[in-house]
């Protein structure tokens, strides 16, 4: 299995056996959480190797974000990186403690932030990837704080099986859970 890691993560795999254990050791599935979804779409996209299984887990669609809404997002990244992403890392969390984040963060760059925000999610890539006998899995937390849960829903729902968690947020855990 091929992972990608969100925004101002590394390595938080884990955080997901519930959705991804079983294809831990299946080199043909590529999965994305968050802005690692991106990553991971390009990445079967561009392949030139078969990959059975793309799994995104809480893509960052902000397709429906205003131009202010991204504008703002990038000057507060700009004006005080570590504080954005302490309020992002929380919203990201929520409803479980920002500390389950902890031992997974990393530091981004405004670039990568850029590329969370602009991503186009180009639907011919999309529906490549299924020409190609790539089946496409979406999981995505109804109480997510970071994107608009039931438009990400909607969109992805259209390139295979979407899943959409009650009481789940961005992380794709409940409140009060540990990991």
């Amino acid at each position: 299995m091929k992972y990608f890691s969100g925004f101002a993560l590394a390595g938080e795999a884990a955080l997901f056996d519930e959705f991804i254990a079983p294809f831990a050791e299946n080199r043909y599935v590529v999965v994305g959480f968050s802005y690692g979804a991106i990553k991971a779409v390009e990445y079967a996209y561009a392949s030139r190797r078969r990959v059975e299984k793309l799994i995104l887990l809480s893509p960052a669609l902000f397709l429906n974000s205003s131009k202010a809404f991204k504008k703002v997002q990038l000057l507060h990244f700009k004006k005080d990186p570590g504080k954005y992403i302490d309020t992002f890392l929380s919203n990201a969390a929520y409803p479980a403690s920002k500390d389950i984040l902890e031992p997974y963060l990393a530091t981004p760059s405004i670039r990568d932030l850029e590329e969370l925000l602009e991503y186009s999610w180009p639907k011919e890539r999309l529906e490549s990837l299924l020409r190609r006998g790539t089946t496409i899995e979406t999981y995505i937390g109804k109480e997510d704080k970071i994107v608009d849960a039931e438009a990400a829903f909607g969109f992805f729902r259209e390139f295979g099986e979407s899943y959409l968690f009650k009481q789940y947020g961005h992380i794709l855990h409940r409140g009060g859970e540990s990991g």
